[in-house]
Formats: C-alpha cells, structure tokens, sequence
C-alpha cells in the first residue's frame, strides 16, 4: 500500500489483524521479502458494527405510540349513531358524518293529489350531532375494548317548521288550505266585544313527516316512502283564544274609570275606551295595545272632575250638647295630584287587562259645627215657637187643649213620629164612652203620653184657643214642617 502522506509503501503477507500487537520489522527489509512489516504504516480502521434490530425496531414503536395516541381520539369500532357507523372516526368526523347522512337522507311521499321526493336538507332536518358525536367518543373510545360494537346510540330528528313546510307546499301545494285566525270584534250597538271564529285549513301533518325521517335515519337506509293526506291544520290564533280575550275586554269595559280608592270618581265610557284599544295577532297570541295619547285628552280633564271642596258636617244637639242626629255627614275634599305620566301609565295598565286606574289626590278635612235645636209652646199666647242655636227659626199658631183636657205643662221631649192615624178611642172601640174618632190626622209628633204636634187643616176652621183634646194642633204644613224638623230627642218645653 502507498502511504498519501509520506510515499512508503506497506506490504503484508497475510491480512493484517490491526488488533493484534506490532511486532519489530524482521527480514532485510526489501521490498521483495514477503515477510516484511512495517510498522510504521497505518492501520484499516476497525470495520464498525452493524445494529440492524435497532433500526429496525424504531418504525414499530413508533407505530405503537401513534396507535396508543389513536386510540385516545377514536371512536370505538362497531359504533352507530342511530344508523350511521362512526366507528374509527374522531368525534368531528363522527359529527360531520351525522350531519351528512342525514341531509342525504330521502323521504317518497305519495298523496291521493301527487308524489313527491324530498330530502332531511330540503326539509330542513337537524340532530345535535355535535353532542351525539361527543356521546359516541366518551361512552366508546377505541382503548376500551369493551365498549366496541355497542348497542346504537339513539339521535331525535327534528324539522325546522318554517323549512319543512315550505318545501312540502312547493311539491305539494295543492294539499293545503290556509286556516283563517279567529278574531276580535267591537259592536257599537251593543258596547261589547264579540268573538269572529276561526276557520281551520287543511294540510301534511309535519309530524308524520319527521318520523319517517326518523325511521328513516334510525335504521341506516337512508330513505323511505309514505302515503299520506291531508289533516286539519288549526288556526294560530283559535276561537277559544279569541274568547279569553273577548271575555277580558268586556270585563275592562264594565269597570273602566280613573278611581279615588274604591271609588270609580269618574267612569269611562265604553265606547270611548273600545276607541282607545288595538287588538293584534303577535305569532299567534292576541295582545292589547293602548292609545296613549288619545287617553292624554281625557286626563287633562281631570282635575275639574276629581277636584271637590270640603263639606262641612252637622249635627243637632239637645241644650246638654247631646248628639241628636246628623244633618250632614260631611265630606272630605280632595285636590288632584301631578298627572304626568298618566296617559302612559294607563295605556300599559290597559294592555294587562286592568281597566282600574288608581288617581293620587290629596285630602282636605272637613269641618264640623252643631246646631242646638229645642221647641217652646206657650199656652198663653197659644204660639208654638222653633229654636236654632236660641234664634227663632220658626213661630206657629196653635189650638191647646180645652180644659177638662188641657196640654200638660213641663219639659219633654221628642219620642216618636207618626205619618198619619186616626185618633180617638172611639177609632178603635165603638162601645167607648165620651170619646170621640178622627180619621187620618197627619204629621203627629209626640213629645208626651198621647199627646203630640199634629195637622187639623182637615177638621179646624181656625187656630189660636184652646179647642183639642189636648194635642197642640196646628195647620197642615206648619205640622209637617215641626214634623221633620224636631228628631227624636228634641227637647219641648210647655208653658203658660
């Protein structure tokens, strides 16, 4: 061999063992002596070893960890979700394959008017496949070996309404008839509100459709036929509807007013509150609206309808100050408050339905005075006289009792009142004796045992003497006026 380095040339009988200890160079040296060695001369390098089950070994393992990896993503294999195999599909994949079988899936409809074919994408079928595709992954991962060919996880189809009915009525419009919604009517004449009834329509019954889907999906053949016809389709707004809210109108109606408390202070006429209401159909449900602004005219009226001054109360007393009775009760006035917002507030109030609306006023107290009231007659100058508060108020001519039956004297007092009677023993027994019957004697007010203030319009030609039988009798109205005027209790004093 040539050494590049340095030009020598190594010769070797046998192959060299470059292992093997150098030994001194032995011979003459010559290049022709076979059995030369120089030691001088490099070495072959050591021929390296191969590990080959190394290599190998690596593409399997690493096989082995993507397996291990796999199989913490992956579905379980035998896994159905209704009737799609998402088995060794990762749950997005699942999801996805839910999605599309389902789009894909055909539904043959045949009716007594026509046939049809329809996709779940045309009739807009949906399932969470999403969730579906989760469920499948976590009750039925691929590691779990006993979760593989698992029973079929169950998927409910829905329809989207307003998609499926728009593609059946574009194939098979001729099945359907419209429904007509029931509605609310305001009758003048009666100032009521009437229900106007709905009508139903005819049309598929989308139910029936989304089960043939449904079994369709279910059991994985992707498509299915079905005769069908039409049923009725009930109106959005049904007649029941409309008289639920017929009844609460009317009831608004019968109550309507701007109230003080309980008291309805100022009633709203019917008519005028129908003339306020709006009744609209809002997907399927009647709804009340007010008109705010109409109501805004009649609030403005208010204050001169509601405001009131006090009434002073009165009673009659005796001279002691005992209360007698009561000549007026009094009332409480009041003053209306602020009334922005209340046109607003009542037009909310009337789409709930409540008809009553609550005023804020501000009450002003009455006051109260007493009148003192008592009778005098004098026998002596045969006049019966009327106190107010110890001013006259009235002075009558009267006929006293004639002696043997003249009117008692004293102080008395008022007990009893009769309209008209007959009086006189004689009235109620024919048999009495030095007795007398005069029939329909009006405005008696007693004041002592049998006797009393009377009318003698009927049977006295003439007043002023003693004349009766010992009643103080006076002309007709002059009785009726003492008749009303003197309350039970009112004090009588008789004297000459």
């Amino acid at each position: 061999m040539t050494d590049l380095a340095t030009g020598s040339i190594a010769t070797s009988k046998d192959a060299v063992d470059d292992t093997a200890p150098v030994d001194p160079p032995t011979g003459d040296g010559g290049p022709s002596d076979p059995t030369t060695v120089y030691s001088w001369a490099p070495e072959e390098p050591a021929p390296k070893k191969k590990h080959l089950g190394l290599w190998l070994g690596i593409p399997g393992g690493v096989l082995a960890v993507a397996a291990v990896a796999a199989s913490l993503i992956l579905i379980a294999p035998g896994t159905a979700v209704a009737g799609v195999h998402v088995g060794g599909l990762t749950a997005g994949a699942a999801s996805d394959a839910l999605t599309a079988r389902l789009a894909a899936t055909t539904i043959e409809i045949s009716t007594p008017d026509g046939d049809a074919t329809l996709t779940g994408a045309e009739l807009g079928a949906s399932v969470d496949a999403e969730a579906l595709a989760e469920k499948a992954f976590a009750e039925h991962p691929l590691w779990n070996v006993s979760q593989w060919n698992a029973e079929p996880i169950t998927a409910e189809v829905t329809l989207d309404p307003d998609t499926a009915e728009a593609a059946l009525r574009a194939k098979l419009g001729e099945l359907y008839t419209d429904p007509v919604d029931a509605s609310v009517a305001f009758d003048p004449a009666t100032a009521t509100y009437a229900t106007v009834p709905a009508t139903d329509g005819e049309g598929i019954d989308p139910e029936t459709i989304r089960a043939a889907v449904q079994d369709a999906f279910t059991d994985g053949s992707a498509a299915a036929h079905i005769d069908v016809d039409a049923v009725p389709v009930e109106a959005a707004v049904t007649t029941a509807t409309a008289d639920e809210t017929v009844a609460t109108l009317n009831a608004m109606l019968d109550t309507a007013g701007f109230y003080v408390g309980e008291e309805r202070a100022v009633p709203l006429d019917r008519a005028q509150v129908a003339s306020w209401l709006t009744v609209d159909d809002v997907e399927g449900e009647l709804t009340i609206t007010a008109d705010a602004a109409a109501i805004q005219a009649v609030v403005d009226t208010l204050p001169g309808l509601i405001d009131r001054a006090p009434v002073d109360a009165r009673v009659i007393t005796n001279t002691s100050g005992e209360v007698l009775a009561e000549l007026n009760p009094g009332t409480t006035g009041r003053t209306l408050g602020d009334t922005t917002g209340v046109a607003d507030a009542f037009a909310a109030q009337l789409a709930d339905g409540n008809a009553q609306y609550g005023l804020s006023v501000t009450e002003v107290p009455f006051a109260s005075s007493a009148v003192t009231r008592r009778i005098e007659v004098n026998l002596a100058t045969q006049r019966t006289y009327l106190y107010e508060n110890d001013q006259v108020v009235g002075s009558y001519t009267i006929s006293s009792g004639l002696n043997p039956n003249v009117t008692p004297t004293g102080r008395f007092k008022v007990f009893a009142h009769v309209r008209v009677q007959d009086m006189g023993a004689l009235c109620y027994n024919p048999a009495a004796q030095n007795s007398y019957c005069t029939k329909n004697v009006p405005y008696v007010t007693y004041f002592a045992p049998d006797i009393a203030f009377h009318g003698a319009s009927a049977f006295r030609s003439s007043l002023g003497y003693p004349q009766s039988h010992g009643c103080v009798n006076m002309w007709n109205d002059d009785a009726a006026f003492v008749y009303g005027w003197a309350v039970t209790g009112t004090e009588v004093w008789v004297h000459y």
